[in-house]
């Protein structure tokens, strides 16, 4: 999965402090998802997207790999 969060952080000049202080999560964490060390789940993805003002997919995105292996169709 690719992100856009130190885009997005820069883009308003925070610090990954700042960041996570509006997120409730650790600057440990801020920084690891930027650096791809880290997926954060659902429920930080949308507060990171709040607190932006950015929908979500334009923070995140699978990358190629895994986008081709996503199933398209409902096996029912």
């Amino acid at each position: 999965m690719r992100n856009h969060i130190r885009k997005a952080r820069t883009e308003k000049h925070w610090s990954q402090g700042q960041v996570a202080q509006k997120t409730g999560v650790a600057r440990q964490t801020i920084n690891a998802i930027e650096n791809s060390r880290s997926v954060p789940t659902l429920e930080l993805a949308l507060k990171l997207a709040h607190a932006f003002g950015k929908p979500l997919e334009e923070l995140f995105q699978l990358d190629d790999m895994a986008h081709k292996t996503v199933r398209r169709e409902s096996p029912f």
